[in-house]
């Protein structure tokens, strides 16, 4: 009889503290899903189900909208003891930033801010007065307030349109000075040189050569050829 009654003590110890049975299947509640909504939704939800709102974690995302959960533990579908608490994370939306100001700056200086800032640049190029490689406008527009990640698009000038010298040589003074001037080129000396013959009243030299591509604006040096009777002293 002692026997008898000392097994079933042991048992009784193994059972209940030891190895206890794990309990019967009616005390325990399946977690619902509960990520996309709000966090009232999500507290009357497990509230029906025998579970409690737990920890509440928030985190910047990029395209769900602040104050919705994105993330939850335990996963739905598991199972847990009456008024366990399942712990959430909230989106707090997207990381807003606003696009610095970055007109007429280097098209390599802009760069460097814009993506230090979070922001994927783009460019395209246009004929412009400002020099090579200058900032002419971004889209959008500086002090604009967007999410992250987000594109914005650089407006790089190329420089001033090119224009081909011409070639003058041969061409009579004001012939030369009419068409330089057309093109938009400055003529910033013309140098009398003594020549014979055909060569008189006419271009016998030009800076720079034909062909060679400048800027509007650029200066340009002639030489015309005069009797010896004709040149300036």
């Amino acid at each position: 009889m002692l026997a008898l009654l000392g097994w079933f003590g042991g048992y009784l110890i193994t059972t209940q503290f030891i190895f206890p049975l794990p309990p019967p299947l009616g005390d325990l509640f399946e977690v619902p899903d509960i990520r996309g909504g709000g966090l009232a939704t999500a507290r009357e939800r497990l509230t029906g189900a025998g579970l409690v709102l737990g920890e509440i974690d928030s985190l910047l995302h990029p395209s769900v909208p602040e104050a919705l959960i994105i993330g939850q533990s335990p996963l739905p579908g598991q199972v847990l003891r009456p008024e366990s608490q399942v712990r959430v994370t909230v989106s707090l939306g997207p990381q807003l930033r606003s696009v610095p100001d970055v007109l007429g700056l280097t098209e390599d200086r802009a760069q460097i801010v814009l993506e230090s800032s979070g922001f994927i640049v783009s460019m395209d190029t246009v004929e412009a007065d400002l020099p090579r490689g200058s900032v002419l406008e971004v889209f959008p527009p500086p002090d604009t307030i967007i999410p992250l990640p987000a594109e914005v698009l650089m407006i790089v000038s190329t420089g001033p349109a090119l224009v081909a010298m011409p070639l003058v040589l041969g061409l009579d003074r004001e012939e030369a000075l009419v068409l330089l001037d057309s093109l938009g080129l400055v003529v910033s000396e013309i140098e009398e040189v003594f020549r014979f013959g055909r060569d008189q009243g006419v271009v016998v030299e030009q800076e720079p050569a034909s062909e060679i591509e400048l800027e509007r604006g650029a200066e340009v040096r002639l030489k015309v050829g005069v009797s010896g009777g004709g040149m300036e002293q």
